[in-house]
């Protein structure tokens, strides 16, 4: 499913044109985006929450030559689904 498709779901679903449906879904996903940039979590209740992870350097290998390299500290965003989403995946 891509952004689109859920903006056309708003649209059948709610009612209003599809360009409005469209920017409530930016915004939606503007508004998660910005937070997660801060650094803090996004809760989702009965879906799940957002958390940003910070990784630390670390070393690796490049599997075609085995050559060892670093790899740079980063963050990561993880998902972990909410109970009542992992009771519903599992009916």
């Amino acid at each position: 499913m891509r952004k689109s498709d859920i903006a056309n779901e708003i649209y059948e679903k709610v009612g209003i044109s599809k360009k409005e449906a469209a920017q409530i879904m930016e915004i939606i996903l503007n508004t998660i985006k910005g937070v997660l940039q801060k650094g803090e979590t996004v809760k989702i209740a009965g879906f799940g929450n957002f958390v940003v992870r910070s990784k630390r350097p670390r070393k690796g290998r490049n599997p075609k030559t085995g050559e060892e390299i670093g790899i740079t500290p980063r963050k990561v965003v993880t998902f972990r689904p909410s109970q009542v989403f992992k009771k519903y995946m599992n009916v």
